[in-house]
Protein backbone atom coordinates (compact mmCIF):
# COMPACT_ATOMS: atom_id res chain seq x y z
CA UNK A 1 0.00 0.00 0.00
CA UNK A 2 3.07 2.56 1.14
CA UNK A 3 4.38 1.91 -2.81
CA UNK A 4 1.63 2.91 -4.67
CA UNK A 5 1.28 5.59 -2.62
CA UNK A 6 4.78 6.87 -3.54
CA UNK A 7 3.96 5.51 -7.09
CA UNK A 8 1.01 7.90 -7.49
CA UNK A 9 2.47 10.37 -5.66
CA UNK A 10 5.14 10.21 -7.99
CA UNK A 11 3.19 10.64 -10.87
CA UNK A 12 1.41 13.28 -9.46
CA UNK A 13 4.23 15.34 -8.87
CA UNK A 14 5.62 14.32 -12.74
CA UNK A 15 2.42 15.78 -14.11
CA UNK A 16 2.31 19.13 -12.12
CA UNK A 17 5.92 19.19 -12.97
CA UNK A 18 4.79 19.28 -17.10
CA UNK A 19 1.96 21.23 -16.00
CA UNK A 20 3.98 24.12 -14.95
CA UNK A 21 6.17 23.82 -17.60
CA UNK A 22 3.73 24.21 -20.26
CA UNK A 23 1.85 26.93 -18.53
CA UNK A 24 4.67 29.85 -17.52
CA UNK A 25 3.66 32.19 -19.61
CA UNK A 26 2.29 35.40 -18.02
CA UNK A 27 -1.26 36.46 -17.32
CA UNK A 28 -2.89 39.37 -15.97
CA UNK A 29 -5.49 38.91 -13.63
CA UNK A 30 -7.69 42.26 -13.47
CA UNK A 31 -10.07 43.39 -11.10
CA UNK A 32 -12.10 45.94 -12.62
CA UNK A 33 -10.10 49.42 -12.79
CA UNK A 34 -8.72 48.73 -9.25
CA UNK A 35 -6.27 46.43 -9.03
CA UNK A 36 -4.47 44.49 -11.99
CA UNK A 37 -1.85 41.52 -11.35
CA UNK A 38 0.66 39.96 -13.61
CA UNK A 39 1.58 36.03 -12.46
CA UNK A 40 2.50 32.72 -14.47
CA UNK A 41 -0.31 30.74 -14.89
CA UNK A 42 0.40 27.81 -12.97
CA UNK A 43 0.87 29.86 -9.95
CA UNK A 44 -2.44 31.53 -10.51
CA UNK A 45 -3.58 27.65 -10.74
CA UNK A 46 -1.85 26.42 -7.69
CA UNK A 47 -3.62 29.50 -6.07
CA UNK A 48 -7.27 28.64 -6.92
CA UNK A 49 -6.19 24.81 -6.03
CA UNK A 50 -5.01 25.99 -2.49
CA UNK A 51 -8.29 28.13 -2.24
CA UNK A 52 -10.48 25.32 -3.18
CA UNK A 53 -8.86 22.73 -0.72
CA UNK A 54 -9.03 25.26 1.90
CA UNK A 55 -12.59 25.87 1.44
CA UNK A 56 -13.32 22.39 1.51
CA UNK A 57 -11.46 21.85 4.57
CA UNK A 58 -13.57 24.22 5.99
CA UNK A 59 -16.61 23.36 5.38
CA UNK A 60 -15.54 19.76 6.72
CA UNK A 61 -14.32 21.73 10.07
CA UNK A 62 -17.65 22.81 10.20
CA UNK A 63 -19.49 19.70 9.93
CA UNK A 64 -17.09 17.51 11.71
CA UNK A 65 -17.60 20.21 15.04
CA UNK A 66 -21.61 20.13 14.62
CA UNK A 67 -21.13 16.15 14.96
CA UNK A 68 -19.11 16.34 17.84
CA UNK A 69 -21.53 18.44 19.83
CA UNK A 70 -24.40 15.79 18.79
CA UNK A 71 -22.02 13.15 19.93
CA UNK A 72 -21.30 14.76 23.28
CA UNK A 73 -24.68 15.37 23.54
CA UNK A 74 -25.90 11.96 23.16
CA UNK A 75 -23.15 10.16 25.10
CA UNK A 76 -24.89 12.47 27.96
CA UNK A 77 -27.98 11.14 27.25
CA UNK A 78 -26.73 7.90 27.37
CA UNK A 79 -24.94 8.07 30.85
CA UNK A 80 -27.68 9.89 32.21
CA UNK A 81 -30.51 6.78 30.55
CA UNK A 82 -27.66 4.44 31.96
CA UNK A 83 -27.22 6.53 35.99
CA UNK A 84 -32.06 6.62 35.74
CA UNK A 85 -31.75 2.87 35.04
CA UNK A 86 -29.74 1.72 37.65
CA UNK A 87 -31.07 3.31 40.41
CA UNK A 88 -34.40 3.03 39.60
CA UNK A 89 -35.95 -0.24 41.30
CA UNK A 90 -37.36 -3.37 39.02
CA UNK A 91 -40.37 -4.60 39.32
CA UNK A 92 -39.46 -8.88 39.37
CA UNK A 93 -43.19 -9.50 39.00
Amino acid sequence: MALLRWIVGGVLFVALLFLSLQNSELVTVRFYQWFSWQAPLIFLLLIAFAAGVAAGLLASLVRSARLRRQLGRLRKEHRRALASATQSPVDSR
